[in-house]
C-alpha cells in the first residue's frame, strides 16, 4: 500500500462522489482507477460494457425490468 498524490481539486471531486456513491474516499479512487485502466485496455467498450462484463465475471445476478 502506499500514498497517491492527487490535485486538490481531483480530491474534493472524489470526496462527493465517494458521498454519492457510498463508498469511502479510498474506495472510490480504487474504483476509478479500475474502470480507468480497463477502458484503456478495451477502448471499444463503453463504461456500461465494461461494467456488465465485470458483473458477469463476478457472476452478480442483476434483476430485469419488465415493461408492460
Amino acid at each position: 500500500m502506499g500514498i497517491v498524490k492527487i490535485a486538490e481539486e481531483l480530491h474534493e471531486e472524489l470526496r462527493k462522489s465517494s458521498t454519492v456513491m457510498c463508498r469511502s474516499i479510498n474506495a472510490q479512487a480504487e474504483f476509478w482507477m479500475k474502470v480507468g485502466m480497463l477502458a484503456e485496455a478495451n477502448p471499444g467498450l463503453s463504461f456500461t460494457e465494461i461494467m456488465a462484463q465485470q458483473r458477469k465475471l463476478a457472476d452478480v445476478k442483476m434483476p430485469e425490468i419488465n415493461a408492460a
